[in-house]
């Protein structure tokens, strides 16, 4: 094979034509690289767009996510808590509730959505949510003595019944149990808002966790969307109650009825019955009293409504 000799220079055992090659080389080579980061940063690439009725307390944000390549898993870490993605297209699109909790302050919220390949390759990107304020209103309410300043003998079952309530809402089913729109458990309108802070015989409580909904006695209460009863039960202050796990950490606590016509363990799917309107704990006339938790956080079941299904508002 012939050798280049280059002049005043020792002896390069390259062919002749490698020399041209690799001072080309040198040029190509940072092209090349920038080449290869875009293709790779473009297969990692997670783009994403959020719906909401409002960036403000209370309020569900649903975020969807698409990947460039199919992921087998994503999820949200969002003020302080993990909220897990599900996919409905072969892991390239992806479907994410986020919930501001009630209590929430005004402010500049990070956000990061992190997945995984199906080669396991992490993949992450980061973005703001700008909540909002939020004025809650207030009303005033006249009730029985002991549902304000509850008697010595019931404190006791008061906290337990309250750690009872919040270890099953801190319990995470892994499963999304639910599916398509969300609908309210009874066609009456809102009579008290979520969020509301209530008055009692002149005594300020806590804001409302729930929304009350209107109903007569025996009204037929169903089930907002599918999914398992973990509870069912008399408590002091919401009276006969029925909870509802719609899995990944999604729950409905459904009080105040006159009946309850489910069972624990029992799988129900949107629109079954699973109780009636009754007028059972602390209350001033019949009506449903409606809890919605996502992953621990307090929101507005008409906010539910609104993102994932007909609100009752239109």
């Amino acid at each position: 094979m012939p050798m280049h000799r280059i002049p005043d220079s020792s002896t390069c055992f390259l062919p002749r034509f490698c020399f041209r090659q690799a001072l080309n080389l040198r040029f190509l080579l940072p092209v090349f690289f920038a080449l290869t980061a875009t293709a790779a940063a473009q297969n990692n690439a997670l783009l994403f767009t959020h719906q909401e009725r409002s960036l403000q307390p209370g309020e569900v944000v649903v975020f969807e996510i698409r990947s460039s390549r199919p992921m087998r898993n994503m999820e949200i870490s969002a003020f302080e808590r993990s909220f897990p993605a599900f996919t409905e297209n072969e892991g390239l699109l992806w479907t994410c509730l986020v919930g501001i909790d009630r209590d929430t302050k005004p402010g500049k919220y990070g956000f990061k959505l992190e997945g995984a390949g199906t080669d396991g390759a992490p993949v992450s990107t980061q973005g703001t949510l700008n909540v909002l304020p939020k004025e809650f209103p207030s009303r005033s309410l006249t009730v029985e003595p002991k549902y304000v300043s509850p008697p010595a003998d019931v404190l006791d079952r008061i906290r337990k019944e309250r750690e009872l309530v919040d270890s099953i809402f801190t319990a995470i089913t892994a499963e999304k149990l639910w599916h398509g729109s969300f609908q309210a458990p009874v066609p009456g309108e809102v009579i008290s808002a979520f969020g509301k802070r209530t008055v009692f015989n002149g005594q300020p409580r806590s804001s409302h966790s729930g929304t009350d909904f209107r109903g007569a006695v025996g009204t037929p209460i169903r089930a907002p969307n599918s999914g398992r009863v973990v509870w069912t039960g008399d408590l002091y202050y919401t009276g006969k109650t029925v909870i509802l796990d719609h899995g990944q950490g999604l729950y409905s606590y459904l009080g105040h009825m006159s009946a309850i016509t489910v069972k624990e363990g029992d799988r129900v799917e949107t629109g079954n019955i699973v109780g009636k309107v009754g007028a059972t704990g602390r209350v001033t006339g019949p009506h449903l009293h409606w809890t919605v938790r996502l992953r621990i956080s307090r929101v507005d079941p008409v906010s539910l409504l609104t993102v994932l299904g007909k609100s009752r508002q239109k």
